[in-house]
């Protein structure tokens, strides 16, 4: 492979956007992204559910691709993530992990655990997340707080980096009362920091808020020194951002959530906007809390 991905990546259905050098960009592995977040570097994260869109954004720098089980609203036409199977979650990370290959991709590749594949037991969640990691990921996430400690715990003692996930839990919508913020008021915002702080004793090495107010998801970023916060409507106070692919593309079948900016608008292509959404995060440019955050 020459040193650009753009000069080597072809494919059969064209060249994939231009990279920076290989010797500018290592792999990414746990130490470095928790040296990223040490230095106060941005990170970037964006669903991916093929291997095209994969090499893509990986090739754009984007850091950190998510095979999120938002593929079930996205991809599959469903109202919920709940309807999402472990065999979805497996399919769609072999092609994501494909699509890194075929271009020697550097992201970090994290895969969710789906509704009902962890919250039985322990080991339950151990043998879901042993699909997962076999299907190509270096790291997989579960939602929610305080039962799911343990949970964290019994996977990074076992070898498996975890993401944790609070704020807005899609898993749980229907106990949530539909797609609110959290953590609002005095007991629910103590009650987010105390899971937090939980999640990262418990080894947990990365945590999404999601739809988080922005001054708490600010503060727990300041707290949570071995943990790095990933935000998504939770303000640009967070160690980095992530967004759904579709959604920062302009694709949606719904309404377009209030935290999402449409980088297709001032884009040329695909490959155009996802470097714009790198830049963007990166520099501190979005999100803008004034039109994105609550």
């Amino acid at each position: 492979m020459s040193p650009s991905l753009a000069a080597s990546a072809a494919t059969p259905y064209g060249t994939l956007p231009p990279a920076s050098t290989p010797a500018q960009r290592k792999p990414l592995s746990l130490p470095r992204l928790a040296d990223m977040h040490a230095r106060g570097e941005k990170i970037t994260m964006l669903t991916a559910y093929d291997a095209t869109f994969a090499a893509m954004a990986d090739a754009a720098g984007v850091e950190c691709l998510l095979v999120g089980d938002s593929v079930g609203m996205v991809c599959q036409g469903l109202h919920s993530t709940v309807g999402v199977t472990l065999e979805t979650m497996r399919y769609h990370t072999e092609s994501v992990f494909r699509g890194l290959r075929r271009v020697q991709g550097t992201a970090w590749l994290i895969a969710d655990l789906p509704f009902g594949s962890y919250q039985e037991s322990r080991e339950q969640a151990l043998r879901s997340a042993s699909v997962l990691m076999q299907a190509g990921a270096h790291m997989v996430k579960l939602e929610g707080g305080g039962w799911t400690t343990e949970t964290v715990r019994f996977l990074v003692e076992r070898g498996i980096p975890v993401c944790a996930h609070l704020g807005l839990t899609p898993q749980t919508v229907h106990a949530l009362g539909g797609y609110r913020i959290q953590g609002k008021g005095d007991a629910a915002a103590a009650l987010l920091r105390e899971q937090a702080l939980a999640l990262q004793d418990a080894g947990a090495a990365m945590m999404v808020l999601e739809m988080v107010p922005a001054a708490l998801a600010h503060a727990l970023t300041g707290e949570l020194a071995r943990c790095a916060t990933i935000g998504i409507g939770a303000g640009r106070g967070t160690a980095g951002q992530v967004l759904v692919l579709h959604d920062m593309l302009g694709v949606n079948l719904g309404r377009m959530p209030k935290f999402v900016r449409n980088f297709m608008e001032d884009a040329g292509g695909i490959a155009q906007a996802m470097a714009a959404y790198v830049r963007a995060v990166k520099g501190g440019n979005f999100p803008d809390d004034s039109l994105h955050a609550w």
